[in-house]
């Protein structure tokens, strides 16, 4: 039946897509598209098993757009093009959750729930309890309420009594539809709670796009999700790409004659086969405490592996009857408890703070701690980020300070705990002239970091060699950051062009510096000059420019030094060029000594100029993603990438349903593991890879 609705939906997108003229088009039409629509979204944002490209999607959500704009009488609140509130949000009003949203109570260790199982039996009087085991996300919390199939408000948890109505911001997650079919279960107002996330890949991204703009990344995707949904611009909540997993019905009214629900699972079940992405897949329905404590053991396992945080599994007594006599306290329910992973924060002790001197001048304030493992780890060191925060958080050395890392995310000091204060504790000052060169330190209007502004700073001298030198930059292998220290401590090295201009007789009398290694260090830089211009611009440093933002500019100039004939508000017509990285691309040009060392670099052989291939059409990759893991051993990674690019391919920069193509190497990691889940996926060997190139 199942396979029989999807093939009619997909005949209808495809009819859809062959449609060019819309006059005379009918109101059934209409819905017809959009239902067309809602079908793909779900087979996208729910199933991760998309059956039309994005451009397709995309082709048919603006047919459906100027359908509506056409016939505005037709328009529906639950129609995908209304996800979108027109303006901001000026405000969130408070709102009442139909039922409190209650805490769990934690458990830490299985005697905790051996003690949970022993209290629900005397409570039932049964001598074993079927319980339903889900993972407990780390997000934001909110209620949704839907009345009559259609979604008519979203809030989060507040006080658990009420919350803010977030619901323009709660219709761009893609997760949640704008309507479900309650009605055929016979339900009428239902409210289900749900948790916000935003997945590791695009938390990652944001993080990387902040650090980018020069701002602090954000220490963990909870505070991501639950700052986003607080966002007044219903738009960037949208860019933002969040998603919600819904677990909970909390209440609901029946149609006369309706059946009544049995069970949580039964629930989950539902939700799931109405368009929400509930844990429904990740449910286990288990008879006795000791196999739900295996399971909960077995998922903590597994942990990393997920594409999204969660801190621990939630077990419920599955019996919707059972529940309701066991009741529940002013603070949790009785049938629920939550098992709690090993903790992922620690406390320490701030011993000191050291000033680091980035290339850009930034002074980055770094926290030094007494070492604690977390998360795997030991930590020892935590970036500040800046005086403000120092100032916000009112951290102080001596403090005792509460040291969170969450998965692969930087280790972070969520506050000072003030109340372990002893009076020797002393305020960090932080330093007005640079550490390293002693100029005065500047800090614009417009930001929070302070920095070093002489060009010729030693510390930043340092750190702009071994960036240009890095792999992701110009590659230069054995030209690591020990050797540029080395070089650059005996006056060796000290300036980008010199490291073309090397004294290779003088790094010969050097211990650990034979024939060979010289040679294969002339061989590493004499191919450096041939790297392609986004490269170089990357590995130039410039402020706010990344990876991708080297690319833009490449591709819209002939030679690099054009971009000295760019005004902020021509970069600014480039993709994805905002006012703070052409404000940085004006003011590195328009300095003479950067000018003159790019000259310099040109003199010396490297590559300047744009050779501008068009392989955006026609090229034997176009419209085909790939994504490269483990260790290539006939291709350079970065090599692999650039014949994609080369043609018409593109890079993605993890596993998502978008991703054609993996391409696996030696000791592939958690890549490979994540792709073998989504089926739309080709997993294909570097050999496969190069046959696949050289039949294009």
């Amino acid at each position: 039946m199942a396979n029989d609705r999807t093939k009619e939906l997909q005949a209808k997108t495809t009819a859809f897509l062959k449609k060019i003229k819309t006059e005379n088009i009918s109101a059934k039409e209409i819905e017809d598209l959009r239902e067309v629509l809602r079908f793909h979204e779900h087979r996208y944002y729910i199933q991760n098993d998309p059956l039309v490209s994005d451009f397709e999607y995309d082709s048919l959500y603006k047919q459906l757009e100027a359908l509506e704009k056409e016939n505005p009488d037709l328009i529906v609140p639950n129609s995908p093009t209304q996800r979108v509130a027109k303006g901001l949000t000026k405000e969130f009003p408070t709102v009442q959750h139909l039922v409190p949203m209650l805490s769990l109570d934690n458990s830490y260790n299985s005697e905790d729930l051996i003690d949970f199982d022993r209290k629900a039996k005397e409570l039932t009087g049964l001598k074993e309890i079927e319980y339903c085991v889900e993972p407990k996300f780390d997000g934001a919390s909110i209620s949704l309420i839907y009345e009559d199939d259609h979604l008519v408000r979203g809030a989060t948890r507040g006080d658990g009594v009420q919350g803010d109505d977030i619901t323009p911001n709660i219709k761009q997650i893609r997760t949640i539809p704008l309507s479900a079919k309650f009605s055929d279960y016979g339900l009428q107002t239902v409210e289900i709670r749900g948790e916000v996330l935003i997945n590791k890949d695009n938390f990652k991204k944001f993080n990387e796009s902040l650090t980018e703009q020069g701002l602090a990344p954000l220490a963990n995707p909870r505070n991501a999700s639950a700052g986003t949904l607080r966002i007044k611009d219903p738009l960037e909540v949208r860019r933002r790409k969040l998603e919600a997993f819904v677990y909970h019905v909390s209440y609901y009214t029946l149609k006369k004659g309706a059946e009544d629900l049995h069970s949580h699972s039964q629930t989950l079940e539902m939700l799931w086969d109405l368009g929400f992405r509930s844990p429904d897949k990740e449910k286990k329905v288990l008879k006795g405490i000791e196999a739900v404590i295996d399971y909960c053991v077995e998922f903590e396992n597994q942990r990393d592996e997920l594409p999204y945080e969660i801190d621990g599994m939630v077990i419920k007594v599955n019996n919707f009857e059972l529940q309701d006599k066991m009741g529940m306290t002013s603070h949790h329910p009785r049938w629920a408890i939550a098992y709690k992973f090993k903790a992922r924060q620690a406390t320490s002790k701030l011993i000191g703070v050291e000033y680091q001197v980035g290339r850009t001048g930034n002074i980055g304030p770094v926290a030094k701690i007494e070492p604690v493992h977390i998360g795997g780890v030991t930590v020892r060191s935590i970036s500040l980020f800046n005086e403000d925060v120092i100032r916000e958080k009112d951290i102080r050395i001596g403090d005792t300070v509460l040291v969170e890392r969450a998965g692969d995310v930087i280790p972070y000091i969520v506050k000072p705990l003030t109340e372990l204060r002893n009076g020797d504790e002393k305020p960090i000052k932080f330093p007005r002239h640079c550490p390293s060169c002693g100029t005065e330190l500047f800090k614009s209007e417009d930001e929070a970091a302070w920095r070093c502004i002489n060009i010729n700073c030693p510390a930043q001298v340092l750190e702009r060699l071994i960036h240009f030198a890095s792999k992701d930059a110009m590659d230069i292998r054995g030209l690591g950051t020990a050797i540029i220290e080395k070089f650059y401590t005996l006056g060796l090295l000290t300036s980008l062009p010199q490291i073309y201009q090397l004294d290779y007789e003088a790094i010969g009398q050097l211990e650990g510096f034979g024939k060979k290694s010289i040679d294969n260090l002339k061989t590493a830089i004499e191919a450096s000059k041939k790297q392609p211009l986004h490269r170089l611009i990357f590995a130039l440093g410039i402020r706010y420019v990344g990876e991708t933002m080297a690319k833009t500019l490449a591709h819209a100039v002939d030679h690099l030094l054009d971009l000295q004939n760019f005004d902020e508000e021509a970069l600014q017509n480039l993709e994805d060029v905002g006012p703070k990285v052409a404000g940085s691309v004006v003011q590195f040009f328009s300095n003479r000594q950067n000018i003159e060392l790019i000259q310099a670099l040109e003199s010396i052989g490297l590559q300047l100029k744009n050779e501008k291939k068009d392989f955006t059409s026609g090229g034997s990759l176009e419209g085909q993603s790939f994504l490269f893991t483990g260790t290539l051993s006939k291709l350079k990674r970065s090599e692999a990438e650039e014949i994609v690019e080369q043609n018409g391919g593109t890079i993605l920069s993890g596993v998502s349903s978008k991703l054609n193509y993996l391409v696996v190497g030696e000791d592939a990691g958690s890549k490979l593991e994540k792709a073998k889940k989504i089926t739309t996926i080709k997993i294909i060997s570097e050999d496969q890879f190069i046959k696949m190139i050289n039949k294009g």
